[in-house]
């Protein structure tokens, strides 16, 4: 694996030989109980399974297909349900902002800071969440390049934040799909950076719902597996207890009950590739 600078969250660190962290959590704060529910359910599967965990949800998906989609309850009430459910559970959060105004807000609440896929070049955007100091997580755009993100990371580093995370998200090919090249993650770990895959939206099928974004949730456990073997530092997933009825990205989200297996399988794969890495370095 290259060398790259870990990033501290919480009580444990993403990258170099730390193993992989999970991010999970819903798409969209549905409602305070339903946000509380998952939480309470995701850290007791985290804790089972022994894995580092940060817990992600949206106060705001601002980025929807349509208008008439559900958006979330906004930057003030968003921001009070994820200090109850950091406060609750004493799990790190996860959240992303669309403007630079909601940076310093956000900050006051969330460990990580989202850059969304479709604002990733944003200057403004990323600069303002660096100068929080919280940790800034990139998502590549899917019209980007992997080494394109380099001036992405650049943009963080240079407002004076050197606590910066990469996520891969899949990349446009053709109309209403995505792909994930598995190239993509060494690419941008040689940026010094710790790279984390968000399986689940890589599964998207973009606009290709009438009206709302179309998935392919069942091959979330192959992709995964795939990218846990090429050596990220973690795993992005959205999960659901019943992914039908989820108010945003239904048709590419994890059902809950399935993540703890598939949590198993991953963690051993991690373990396999960690053990790998040392051998190599011990030449």
């Amino acid at each position: 694996m290259s060398s790259v600078t870990p990033v501290s969250v919480g009580s444990f660190t993403i990258g170099g030989d730390h193993p992989l962290v999970l991010i999970a959590g819903p798409c969209v704060i549905e409602s305070e109980q339903h946000a509380h529910d998952m939480a309470g359910r995701l850290c007791e599967i985290a804790r089972r399974a022994g894995v580092a965990w940060i817990f992600k949800a949206s106060y705001d998906k601002a980025n929807r297909t349509s208008n008439r989609s559900f958006r979330g309850p906004g930057l003030e009430e968003g921001l009070r349900v994820l200090a109850g459910i950091k406060s609750a559970y004493e799990v790190p959060i996860l959240t992303d902002i669309h403007e630079p105004s909601h940076a310093r807000p956000a900050a006051s609440v969330a460990d990580v800071l989202q850059i969304p896929a479709f604002l990733s070049r944003q200057t403004d955007l990323l600069v303002a969440a660096a100068r929080t100091g919280r940790v800034v997580n990139i998502k590549k755009g899917q019209f980007l390049a992997p080494d394109d993100m380099k001036h992405a990371v650049a943009k963080v580093r240079e407002g004076g934040n050197e606590q910066v995370l990469v996520t891969e998200r899949g990349t446009s090919f053709g109309y209403h799909n995505l792909v994930v090249d598995m190239r993509a993650f060494p690419m941008m770990r040689a940026e010094g950076v710790p790279v984390v895959f968000d399986v689940t939206h890589s599964l998207q099928l973009p606009g290709a719902g009438n009206g709302v974004t179309a998935g392919q949730a069942q091959y979330i456990e192959p992709l995964a597996c795939a990218g846990v073997a090429a050596g990220v530092d973690g795993l992005f997933l959205e999960v659901h207890e019943d992914p039908s009825k989820a108010k945003s990205d239904a048709q590419n989200a994890l059902k809950l009950a399935d993540l703890e297996a598939l949590l198993h399988r991953l963690l051993a794969i991690d373990r396999i590739v960690r053990t790998a890495s040392e051998v190599r370095s011990r030449g």
